[in-house]
């Protein structure tokens, strides 16, 4: 097994030599490369050249890290030397400075703030909602029915996360909220590709097109905002609440509303779409793998006698955790970060100077050949205690790591980890002949054109 801390001389010598990577075209560098296929490209670079390597997209120079000892230098035991930066400028069009978009004291004052709000307490009082959610998605599904699942389990984790948030089922007028949150992330992930394309002010038709879906969410959020500040006495027992009542330690202040909208807009739309996605990603790997699916069906059957699962359940549904632990491994809702270099560093041997954008890919590191047995094939078992504990930690990072990781995870794997086990319990499915599956890497990793699935008869 590779091992980025070798000896010293080794990475000194190491250090002086250029970053290796493939040859370029003059303007675009690996642009059309990256852009026909994303996932491909990162693990062939990888592949071809090793553990640190160099890309350029147009005019942005990146270096690719896929070592789990690289990923644990970036996220936790240097994290104050990797800041996300002017790169995240996209993703602050939409989310302001939300917790995913800042860094620095700023990003550890707000981290404070909303810390108690998720609270393992907190997050287990939601499980309810959770099961409320999934059944009446159930209900609706009919035997012999054909629909896109995506597109479903999207609308089901939009009722959750906005009952959590807000205690509002917002998810009644899912269609245009979602497709709003579509076009704001799919603006996004075009802005990382071109960056140079003209800000929302320009009127061009994929800037109204923005502008108008984030007004939406923009006339949403600062709603319930306003409604919950102008009637605290009627507040409920929600997410919005505990962060409006919040109060900074040391000053005593509150979030402003600018705040409030920010952090909530982030948890909103990216609380959504990932557990959506791994959701997906699972009823299509279990679709595949008929073995797998009578073994979780079999877990849920034993645990639960027909029950319809709580939260004291979990624990007796382990397989029905490794299911989605090994979907997130393949599939991972967040497939790649980047963060830019403070200072000048050192990472694999390499020199890394001061302004280098790293990149590190989940998706890569998931499948990184020195750490996964057959990394393509779906393995639920290699998430078993005794095997996971002889991989290093950063060879699987689905809600990234160190001070900075993911601040909804317990909640998303409560959300998932019952959602999966009443789906599995009480409907079956199968994929429709003639509609590939393939990946689709924007701002999450989704099914390209909905994931068709046409449903048998109810457990």
């Amino acid at each position: 097994m590779t091992n980025l801390t070798s000896l010293s001389a080794a990475r000194h010598s190491r250090a002086q030599q250029a970053i290796p990577g493939p040859a370029g075209q003059p303007l675009l560098g690996h642009m059309l490369a990256f852009q026909q296929d994303r996932l491909g490209f990162l693990r062939r670079l990888q592949r071809d050249f090793g553990d640190v390597a160099r890309y350029r997209l147009a005019h942005l120079a990146f270096v690719q890290i896929s070592h789990p000892d690289g990923v644990r230098h970036i996220l936790q035991e240097h994290h104050r030397n990797y800041q996300r930066g002017a790169f995240y400028a996209p993703v602050r069009k939409l989310i302001g400075n939300g917790l995913p978009a800042s860094d620095g004291d700023f990003w550890l004052r707000q981290r404070r703030l909303m810390q108690p709000a998720f609270h393992h307490r907190i997050v287990d009082g939601f499980a309810g909602v959770v099961t409320d959610a999934t059944q009446a998605l159930l209900a609706r599904w009919q035997p012999g029915e054909t629909l896109d699942v995506s597109a479903e389990l999207a609308r089901l984790t939009m009722s959750i996360v906005s009952r959590a948030l807000f205690s509002t089922p917002i998810s009644d007028d899912g269609d245009t909220l979602g497709q709003a949150v579509a076009v704001v992330l799919q603006d996004i992930a075009y802005r990382f590709e071109v960056p140079f394309y003209p800000p929302p002010a320009v009127p061009t038709p994929r800037n109204r097109r923005f502008r108008a879906a984030a007004e939406r969410l923009d006339r949403l959020v600062y709603g319930l905002i306003a409604e919950r500040e102008a009637r605290p006495e009627a507040a409920p027992d929600d997410l919005l609440t505990l962060l409006v009542t919040s109060r900074d330690a040391e000053t005593g202040e509150a979030m402003s509303p600018q705040q409030l909208r920010d952090e909530l807009l982030a948890l909103f739309v990216a609380g959504h779409e990932t557990t959506a996605n791994a959701l997906s990603w699972a009823l299509y790997l279990l679709a595949q793998h008929p073995d797998a699916a009578a073994r979780l069906r079999a877990e849920v059957a034993q645990a639960l006698d027909g029950r319809t699962p709580a939260l004291a359940d979990l624990p007796n549904l382990p397989y029905t955790r490794q299911v989605l632990d090994e979907t997130m491994r393949l599939y991972p809702p967040a497939w790649i970060f980047n963060r830019t270099a403070q200072a000048d560093d050192e990472i694999g041997g390499y020199f890394i100077p001061a302004g280098t954008t790293v990149a590190f890919s989940q998706y890569v590191t998931h499948r990184h050949p020195d750490f996964w047995e057959d990394p393509d094939r779906f393995d639920p078992e290699r998430f078993t205690p005794e095997r996971s504990a002889e991989r290093p930690a950063y060879a699987y990072f689905p809600f990234g790591g160190g001070p900075h990781k993911c601040i909804g995870q317990g909640l998303a794997l409560m959300e998932a980890h019952l959602a999966l086990a009443l789906i599995a319990q009480r409907a079956q499915w199968a994929l429709v002949p003639g509609r590939p599956v393939t990946p689709e890497a924007h701002v999450t990793l989704r099914p390209r054109g909905g994931l068709w699935m046409t449903l048998g008869p109810r457990a």
